[in-house]
C-alpha cells in the first residue's frame, strides 16, 4: 500500500465546537488523518470567542470571517458568507501552501468552493455527503427554497469529484435519484468507541438533537403524555433529559408543561460533544430515544450504542443501518407506537448488544485513507 504522506485542505462550515452530527465527523476525520503522518489543514466559520488560526490534535484550524449568529444553526445566507470570505483566504493561502488533495464536507455549498478549487488551482477533491446537501433531502427548512437554484451546480460538483461518499446506502439512493453521473463509496460514520462507555445505569431517558421540527422531540413528548406511563416514571424516579438548543425550544418547553411533563422533563441546552458532561449523560441512561422524521447516519445514534443505551428510534432513513434489532425502531410520527416501546423498555432489562466495529473511527479512517490515495 502507498505510505506517502500527503497535504490535506479540509473545508467544512461547521466545525467544534460548531454544528451537529456533521462536525464532530469532519472533526475525527482531520485528526485521524493527522495521525497518519499527513499534513492537515481545515478552511472552517469563524465564530464569536474563537481563535482565527490554532493547532490542535496535529490539524491547523483556520476560521475565516463569517456572518455566523448560532453554535447550532447554520442558516444558507450565513454559508454564503462563509464561501466568500473562505474564497478570499484560499486566493492568498495558496500562495505559499501547496495540497495534493481537498476533502470537502457537504455538496452544498462546501462543494462549491471544491469545484472552483479545481477548476482555479487544480486541485482534486473528495466529497462526504451528510444529508442536508441531497436535493430533497430537507424540505422542513429553507434549503427548500435553495435545492431549484443549485440543482444543475450541485450534479456538477459531484461529476467533478473523485469520490463522493456517502455514509450509508440510504443517502447513497437519495443521490442517484437525481443524477447518474459521479463515483461514489459508502463509508459510514464513525466514533472514538473509547471517548463513550456505558457507567452504572440509572433511570434516565435521554434524548440528544438539535431543536428543529424534524427531530421530533414533541412526538416523544406527546408519546409520554399517558397517566400510565407518567405514574410508572415518577414511581421509578425517572427523569427525560433533553440535550440540545435550536429554534423549537421554546414550543417543546411549552409543550412540556401543556402534557404535564415539567417534574420529569429537564432540558439542559447545548452541551459539547466531548465534554465530560455529555459523556456521563449517555454512560448513565438506561434509555436513549431519537425520533427524528429523517436521518442520514445518526452520530448521537452510535454514541448511545457505544454507551450500552437500550435504544428506540424512528425506522427512516440511515437508522435501520445501525439498529439491527428491528424491535427497536418505530414508524416516525406514530406516538403510540413509541408509547408502546418506550413502556417495554422502561420494563426490560440493560440488552446486551455489542457495538459493531464498522463503525469504530479506526476502521473509518482507513477506508478515507485508501479514497485519497
Amino acid at each position: 500500500m502507498d505510505k506517502k504522506k500527503l497535504s490535506i485542505l479540509i473545508l467544512n462550515y461547521e466545525f467544534p465546537p460548531l454544528g451537529g452530527g456533521a462536525s464532530p465527523v469532519s472533526y475525527e476525520i482531520a485528526k485521524g488523518y493527522a495521525k497518519l503522518g499527513h499534513k492537515v489543514d481545515v478552511v472552517t466559520m469563524h465564530y464569536k470567542g474563537l481563535p482565527l488560526f490554532e493547532k490542535k490534535e496535529g490539524i491547523n484550524i483556520h476560521r475565516v470571517p463569517c456572518m455566523r449568529s448560532k453554535k447550532e444553526i447554520c442558516h444558507p445566507w450565513e454559508q454564503l458568507s462563509y464561501i466568500i470570505s473562505a474564497k478570499k483566504f484560499l486566493r492568498n493561502h495558496l500562495k505559499t501552501n501547496h495540497y495534493d488533495i481537498n476533502h470537502t464536507h457537504f455538496i452544498i455549498p462546501t462543494g462549491v468552493l471544491a469545484l472552483w478549487l479545481k477548476k482555479k488551482y487544480n486541485l482534486p477533491y473528495i466529497i462526504t455527503s451528510h444529508g442536508s446537501d441531497v436535493l430533497g433531502y430537507n424540505n422542513k427548512r429553507a434549503f427548500k427554497y435553495i435545492y431549484p437554484l443549485v440543482s444543475n451546480r450541485w450534479k456538477n460538483v459531484i461529476k467533478e469529484a473523485k469520490i463522493v461518499v456517502t455514509p450509508s446506502e440510504f443517502l447513497l439512493k437519495k443521490i442517484k435519484e437525481h443524477t447518474s453521473e459521479g463515483k461514489f463509496a459508502v463509508i459510514p460514520n464513525g466514533i472514538d468507541k473509547a471517548k463513550f462507555k456505558p457507567l452504572k445505569k440509572e433511570n434516565k431517558i435521554l434524548v440528544v438533537a438539535r431543536l428543529f421540527e424534524n427531530k421530533g422531540v414533541q412526538d416523544i413528548l406527546d408519546a409520554l403524555n399517558d397517566e400510565e406511563i407518567k405514574e410508572t416514571l415518577r414511581k421509578g424516579n425517572w427523569q427525560v433529559q433533553i440535550v440540545g438548543d435550536g429554534p423549537y425550544r421554546q414550543f417543546l418547553e411549552n409543550k412540556t408543561k401543556q402534557n404535564g411533563l415539567t417534574d420529569l422533563v429537564k432540558f439542559y441546552g447545548w452541551i459539547d460533544n466531548k465534554s465530560n458532561k455529555m459523556k456521563s449523560l449517555y454512560g448513565h441512561a438506561k434509555i436513549f430515544i431519537s425520533a427524528s422524521w429523517f436521518e442520514n447516519m445518526s452520530i448521537v445514534l452510535l454514541e448511545a450504542l457505544a454507551s450500552e443505551c437500550n435504544i428506540i428510534a424512528s425506522n427512516v432513513g440511515g437508522n435501520p443501518e445501525i439498529v439491527l434489532n428491528k424491535e427497536s425502531l418505530f414508524e416516525v410520527l406514530n406516538t403510540k407506537e413509541l408509547r408502546g416501546k418506550i413502556v417495554n423498555s422502561i420494563n426490560k432489562n440493560k440488552l446486551k448488544r455489542k457495538f459493531n466495529q464498522q463503525f469504530d473511527i479506526k476502521n473509518i479512517i482507513k477506508e478515507y485513507d485508501l479514497v485519497l490515495k
